[in-house]
């Protein structure tokens, strides 16, 4: 069971725009396979930041409309939200480190 919540059209404005914490919101595919070798790495800071950063995960698939308002690409792309602004954005299955570094200066 993954450790972010999921993130739909329905919900996203209540946990992401009017949320009180940063949201880090993975944009993955089940198919996709850079994404699950993410997905794991997400869960781990999902669980290390508890209480600090908010992680959700949007299924693209699903939420096409969600990928489209946020001209998503390419996949896996991770999109860190601040007062529920788009505050870093990176692409790509990148190390732990780098995600990381989005958050370190919340």
């Amino acid at each position: 069971m993954s450790a972010g919540m999921v993130i739909t059209a329905a919900n996203f404005a209540q946990e992401v725009e009017k949320s009180d914490l940063p949201v880090l919101v993975d944009f993955w595919a089940e198919w996709c396979m850079p994404c699950k070798m993410l997905g794991p790495v997400v869960d781990d800071l999902a669980n290390a930041w508890a209480g600090k950063v908010k992680v959700g995960k949007v299924d693209v698939d699903a939420e096409g409309d969600l990928a489209q308002r946020f001209n998503i690409v390419s996949i896996p792309t991770l999109i860190l939200f601040k007062d529920g602004e788009v505050f870093r954005q990176k692409v790509g299955a990148i190390p732990k480190r780098d995600i990381e570094g989005m958050l370190k200066d919340l």
